[in-house]
């Protein structure tokens, strides 16, 4: 099957988990893509600050972001409207996490790409366009940037 890069965020949506086996957290991302820089294959997310994901991506050095079959969409959007501060989310949601050597995914995901930050910066407000500034309205802080080099790709055959 061929992966189409243009629907995989924003309609297929994804969760993006940093953290540890023993302390993670994950969130719903429709936002991301897939490149090269620098002569690696990365995955580019964006986080806000003020989400709970944002800790735990500041402070370890990997990430996953990890795709699912349609029968699991109540669950990404479970994941992706509940916050880690106030319980076991993936337990609402019937997810089970999977620790990985470097990385937390879910046993339910058809494909994870475990991910090795390689650089992040803040969006400026100032240089998003003016028809996109409205998402920055009342306080909110802009994304950041978040690129990761793929040091693992697993999928359902592997």
């Amino acid at each position: 099957m061929q992966m189409d890069p243009f629907t995989r965020f924003h309609t297929d949506w994804a969760l993006l988990t940093a953290g540890t086996g023993v302390h993670f957290n994950s969130m719903t991302i429709s936002w991301g893509s897939f490149g090269t820089v620098w002569g690696k294959d990365v995955v580019t997310v964006y986080v806000r600050p003020d989400r709970y994901t944002w800790q735990f991506l500041k402070e370890n050095e990997h990430f996953t972001v990890s795709f699912y079959p349609e029968s699991c969409r109540e669950a990404l959007s479970l994941m992706g409207s509940l916050s880690g501060r106030d319980g076991d989310k993936a337990a609402a949601a019937g997810l089970t996490p999977q620790a990985l050597p470097a990385g937390v995914t879910y046993r339910e995901a058809t494909e994870t790409f475990v991910c090795k930050k390689i650089y992040m910066v803040p969006m400026a407000y100032e240089d998003v366009p003016a028809e996109a500034q409205r998402i920055y309205q009342n306080g909110i802080q802009p994304h950041w940037i978040i690129m990761g080099e793929v040091v693992n790709h697993l999928n359902e055959t592997t």
